[in-house]
């Protein structure tokens, strides 16, 4: 069913605003005072990457009056397979500064506000409080969480949307919903998974168009709740199959164990992001990779184990390591392929599971195994910058 529109219309359209939206207006169920609802609206965008750089364009397209953008990162070659906001002209240029640029040049009445931050606990409610929708395009789970509960306690409706490999994922989440029927994202995940249970985007990879998809449909839904048009996603969760091209609809309901949220907490050491195990593994057992390039020319001997999995590894790799995942590790599986009489030097792409994989080791003997800070990033960074990165 149809909510309230979220905002008054704007006083009026200009000439020239009604030959841009014209196709907008002639939709009898947007219209005028639909347009007009748009001009006057404020919509907040966190994440400038792969899910928020299409709707950033189709916000601004569609003629929402205010964008906020929320990114501190900067563009990276990378990001240019799925995030179409940038161009190659802009690699190394703040992603909030670039998108700025882009939303100019398709809709130069549209204002756009910058917020070139780390979103934490601190500055959330401050910068969401003079928005009216948020539009959650974060890919870690310590972020979501956060925006779920400054939109929860400021009473925000937010479209959540995520991505990963051929899958994607779209709900409406608004506590206050006038419908009484509100729900936050701790109703469809109460507790964050273990950490590195789930892999990112970057351990994981995400196709390109995927992010279009999900974006376009995010976009839709906003434009739904800041009119009051059509039956937004709100109870319900949309999946996404891009392989079998399925779309598919499952119901949720409200989670009568979900605690009250009252503040805002600590949301790295509420997911993990590494566990305690890691960090007390890899505390005084950390090394350098310009530390394991003297070990390698001093002759040292010692294994070099990388933790990623077999498709990462194809794309780089440190001369001399040898491909144990991180998972046959964590079993217990692999122990009986290490040697018990040389010591272990593990790497990852960039330190996460290669701490949560010495954890793994230490507990079962092999005390004297270090890990490589940085991983192979900065080990491509600080020792062989001609090995690619991803």
């Amino acid at each position: 069913m149809a909510l309230p529109p979220l905002v008054e219309p704007a006083a009026e359209l200009t000439k020239e605003e009604v030959a841009r939206y014209s196709r907008h207006l002639i939709i009898p169920d947007v219209g005028v005072d639909g347009q007009k609802r748009l001009k006057n609206a404020k919509v907040l965008v966190v994440g400038a990457g792969g899910l928020g750089s299409p709707a950033l364009l189709y916000l601004a397209a569609a003629g929402v009056g205010t964008l906020g953008v929320v990114d501190f990162d900067v563009v990276d070659e990378s990001n240019l397979q799925r995030q179409v906001i940038h161009g190659q002209s802009d690699v190394g240029r703040p992603k909030a500064e670039s998108a700025r640029d882009s939303v100019a040049e398709i809709n130069p009445f549209v204002k756009v506000v910058l917020h070139q931050t780390h979103l934490n606990s601190e500055n959330a409610l401050e910068i969401f409080r003079d928005y009216d929708l948020i539009l959650d395009g974060t890919d870690n789970f310590a972020t979501r969480y956060l925006v779920n509960d400054a939109a929860v306690l400021l009473g925000k409706p937010y479209v959540w949307g995520s991505i990963f490999r051929f899958e994607g994922q779209v709900s409406v989440f608004w506590e206050d919903a006038p419908n009484g029927q509100g729900l936050n994202y701790r109703d469809l995940y109460p507790e964050p998974p273990p950490p590195g249970m789930v892999p990112s985007c970057a351990e994981g990879g995400v196709l390109g168009v995927l992010c279009a998809s999900i974006g376009s449909i995010m976009v839709t839904e906003a434009i739904k709740l800041l009119t009051g048009i059509g039956d937004p996603l709100l109870g319900r969760l949309m999946v996404y199959d891009a392989l079998e091209m399925t779309y598919r609809t499952i119901k949720i309901r409200k989670d009568p164990a979900s605690p009250k949220i009252t503040e805002l907490i600590d949301y790295e050491a509420f997911c993990g992001v590494v566990s305690t195990d890691a960090q007390q593994a890899a505390a005084g057992n950390t090394i350098t990779p310009l530390e394991l390039k003297h070990k390698q020319e001093s002759g040292e001997d010692f294994l070099l184990v990388d933790v990623r999995e077999p498709h990462e590894y194809e794309i780089v790799k440190i001369p001399g390591s040898v491909l144990i995942p991180k998972d046959r590790i964590l079993s217990g599986e692999a122990f009986s392929e290490l040697p018990q009489d040389k010591p272990l030097v593990l790497h990852c792409k960039s330190g996460a599971r290669s701490a949560e994989a010495l954890a793994a080791l230490h507990k079962a003997g092999f005390s004297d195994a270090v890990h490589v800070g940085g991983g192979v990033l900065a080990w491509a960074r600080e020792v062989d910058p001609s090995l690619p990165t991803y």
